[in-house]
């Protein structure tokens, strides 16, 4: 089977990287070997090396699972776009003020 190419923006691409090497610090940090995540986490070893590696071709929901067998750190999950500045700046330049009259 043919590995499906994936074409990200570079930014992007170094922050998959990033996360990769967050990823296998906390196992290292750990003293857990690769096998022992693969198998709580339901993968292969080569796929958790491609986590760690941050591969784009990697599904996010294997991503959650690794960080699932590394002691619960999936629950960081929760705070990927909490603070949306932006999306809220625009909203409230939409929202209407009603005028009272004088």
């Amino acid at each position: 089977m043919a590995k499906k190419s994936v074409t990200l923006m570079p930014g992007t691409q170094e922050i998959l990287s990033t996360m990769g090497e967050q990823i296998k610090l906390a196992r290292l940090r750990r003293n857990l070997p690769a096998e022992l995540v693969a198998e709580r986490a339901g993968i292969s070893r080569g796929t958790l090396w491609s986590v760690e590696k941050g591969s784009p071709s990697v599904a996010m929901g294997i991503y959650a699972a690794v960080l699932s067998a590394l002691g619960g750190m999936d629950s960081d999950l929760l705070l990927i776009a909490k603070d949306d500045v932006l999306g809220r700046t625009m909203q409230d330049l939409n929202l209407k003020v009603r005028r009272r009259a004088k």
